[in-house]
């Protein structure tokens, strides 16, 4: 790995990292928070961002490091996607790089780049453990497509994560515009296949008895709410299977990183509450 920054931070360091990812099969970045050391080795808390983004927006937008030093978290911000001259790109904002969905592609041209969620579940966090100084518990969460992300990621590894939560997450990617286009491309044209990375669909065959707690906040003001997030419909399965979801409308509120600095200090805390 090499060490690309590194900054003093609300008494700990904020870095940034390059390093060669078998997975994805190119160089690849991520930013990482640690914390003040204590006695005892800390908790991570993965972060996954959305559309057109890359490790450093949260790093520098959301104003999480205070809290996160206050409650001894590491945070870790990994890219959204596979980049490189060498790996297959779309000029949609939506598609290619910086729109990696968070899943295993299987078709070409994406097919040998596109693994986002071996990336994130598997390569990631075996060199954050072999690197840096961490606990064994972990929790996740993400905005928009990496709300998505988040939610289906912890939905498909019960007893992984101890919680997790999104900022206006694209929960049924299976029936709006954003999931349709990057799914179609990815995975191919059978529908079915589509089903096992999205939320609602993983919520409906989720083992209760292994149920972890969710957050989700969700402006009004939300220029892609009707048609691409409809988190109500998340809600009602999480109804339906009796699932520990606190759905959060907040007033006022748009797709903005303004609105996550506005409420990252709650999901910090919520999330430190079932890592300790």
């Amino acid at each position: 790995m090499e060490l690309l920054e590194e900054h003093r931070c609300f008494e700990g360091w904020q870095q940034r990292w390059r390093h060669d990812s078998a997975v994805l099969k190119c160089p690849m970045t991520f930013s990482i928070f640690l914390p003040t050391p204590r006695t005892t080795p800390p908790p991570v808390l993965y972060w996954l961002s959305g559309l057109t983004c890359n490790d450093e927006n949260f790093t520098t937008k959301a104003g999480a490091q205070r809290v996160a030093s206050e409650l001894g978290i590491v945070l870790v911000m990994p890219d959204t996607s596979p980049r490189g001259e060498n790996v297959p790109n779309n000029e949609s904002y939506d598609l290619g790089q910086g729109a990696g969905f968070y899943l295993n592609a299987t078709e070409e041209p994406w097919a040998d780049n596109f693994r986002m969620y071996d990336y994130i579940n598997d390569e990631l966090p075996a060199l954050i453990a072999d690197n840096f100084s961490i606990s064994e518990k972990a929790s996740i969460f993400g905005h928009s497509m990496g709300g998505h992300g988040a939610l289906s990621i912890a939905l498909k590894n019960p007893g992984r994560y101890c919680s997790v939560s999104a900022f206006a997450p694209i929960v049924n990617p299976t029936r709006v515009p954003w999931g349709q286009k990057a799914f179609a491309a990815y995975l191919g044209a059978d529908q079915q296949k589509w089903h096992e990375w999205d939320s609602c669909w993983l919520l409906m065959q989720a083992d209760t008895t292994q149920a972890i707690p969710v957050l989700i906040d969700q402006g009004d003001a939300d220029q892609f709410l009707a048609d691409q997030l409809q988190p109500a419909q998340f809600a009602e399965v999480a109804r339906q299977k009796n699932w520990p979801l606190t759905l959060r409308v907040q007033p006022g509120y748009d797709h903005s990183y303004y609105f996550i600095e506005s409420f990252i200090e709650d999901h910090l805390r919520f999330h430190a509450e079932h890592l300790a």
